[in-house]
């Protein structure tokens, strides 16, 4: 069996959760390789509606290994939060597993988190304010507090100091607040984190060693990212992106497994684009058929509660997704959200501007300016009236609706393997050949 890497191929909230609860059926792990609680993951299941924001998706299984791994940047009170409420729903969490090595969100990254975003103004980059970016810029200081060190008193309290050094004249106004101050007491932070490593010790593990193992028995290992492919520090809409890597290389040094133990990377795309936050968007949509969408696809964040701004397809965008991340398959995502559109947009390209004389590329622009400024060019694809979410095969869709899927895998260059027709679990299509496609088999699931 295969490591297979699902990746956000658009600007993040595509389903990837759902996706990754279907594949956990088969799977011996799941692994989840970066970002923290500013991801949020809905999955719905016989009814009941379950969010996770730290815990794989994979969760629901039993007995199965859902690893956060060393690249991922944990908030402990969060995640004791997550634990303590999918135990009460009667969710066995005993397969939770956390790397030693992963970060710890700090009360002094959640407070500069909020600070950097107010003096940035109208310039704010849209940060869910929960502290990842500053933990990460830690990480890279070599100023970072780890899962581990929740386990020894007296480093613990060395790190938390070396820590605080730097940031002193910048957390003076912070530790005068009334709210703020308690939280960043030494000892205070010290004392709650040896309470939380207490707790969460039976989960701190060698996650690098478990992953390796599986894919050495030959098992399937799920490397779930957050966030998605255009919010990637180095390769998204910089500075408007996230703090870590969503894109495929980084399951390998999020996890620990080397990069031969990747056999196929999916990326999963809604059937429409949002994006949530402040930067460029091509073929955002600012009328009644954004406004609609928004609605109809209930595109509010699972994390932030914030609208989602909403838009046509974008191809182009897929196809540098798809390219730097080397996707060997494609999830579409709230293909029933289009139903009713007597006509579908497609970007197939950009143009520079809406001047008449402006120029059009197909690819996807590396210099921001050009891309602040880009829009959609379009083709027009027919619609469809009738209700998706009963279909179960890929003979069930309208004529429309699996020629515009079809039309999403040849401008992408990458096969559409399975549709999603609906919230649930159970209302999703697979692709005929889906099995041929690729190394899964969708009839065990």
């Amino acid at each position: 069996m295969p490591g297979i890497v699902i990746v956000g191929a658009q600007w993040g909230d595509e389903g990837k959760g759902k996706v990754v609860d279907l594949l956990a059926a088969q799977a011996d792990a799941i692994v989840r390789f970066q970002g923290g609680n500013n991801a949020g993951h809905t999955i719905v299941r016989d009814g009941e509606t379950f969010k996770f924001h730290l815990v794989p998706s994979g969760i629901l299984y039993p007995g199965l290994n859902c690893i956060i791994g060393n690249g991922v940047v944990v908030d402990p009170s969060v995640l004791l939060t997550e634990l303590d409420g999918l135990r009460r729903g009667g969710v066995d969490v005993d397969g939770l597993k956390i790397s030693a090595n992963a970060h710890i969100i700090m009360p002094y990254h959640i407070a500069l988190d909020h600070s950097g975003e107010a003096k940035l103004g109208k310039a704010e980059i849209g940060t869910t304010k929960r502290g990842i970016g500053p933990c990460y810029a830690d990480k890279a200081a070599r100023l970072g507090i780890r899962v581990q060190d929740m386990l020894d008193e007296k480093i613990l309290k060395k790190k938390i100091m070396a820590a605080l050094a730097p940031k002193a004249l910048m957390l003076r106004p912070f530790e005068r607040d009334p709210e703020w101050g308690p939280k960043l007491d030494l000892q205070q932070m010290a004392d709650d984190l040896l309470a939380y490593g207490h707790r969460l010790e039976q989960h701190i593990a060698d996650t690098g060693t478990i992953a390796w193992n599986a894919l050495q028995d030959g098992k399937l290992v799920v490397f779930e990212g957050a966030q998605a492919a255009l919010l990637d520090i180095d390769h998204g809409t910089y500075p408007f992106v996230t703090s870590s890597n969503p894109t495929a290389g980084a399951a390998c040094t999020g996890s620990g497994v080397g990069p031969r133990a990747i056999d196929e990377v999916w990326g999963i795309a809604k059937a429409y684009c949002t994006r949530v936050g402040a930067g460029p968007f091509p073929t955002e949509l600012h009328d009644e058929v954004g406004a609609r969408m928004r609605e109809a696809g209930h595109e509010y964040g699972t994390t932030t509660g914030r609208p989602r701004r909403c838009g046509w397809f974008d191809a182009v965008g897929l196809r540098y997704a798809a390219r730097i991340n080397t996707m060997s398959a494609l999830a579409i995502t709230k293909l029933d959200v289009l139903t009713g559109f007597d006509r579908i947009k497609v970007a197939t390209r950009y143009r520079s501007s809406d001047d008449e004389d402006a120029t059009t590329f197909d690819t996807f622009p590396y210099h921001q300016t050009v891309l602040h400024h880009s829009l959609g060019e379009y083709e027009e694809l027919p619609g469809w009236s009738e209700d998706l979410t009963e279909c179960r095969t890929w003979s069930d869709l309208p004529t429309a609706a699996r020629e515009y899927l079809d039309y999403i895998a040849e401008v992408s260059g990458v096969p559409v393997v399975l549709a999603g027709v609906g919230p649930g679990r159970e209302q999703i299509v697979w692709a005929d050949g889906a099995a041929e496609a690729t190394a899964f088999s969708p009839a065990a699931s």
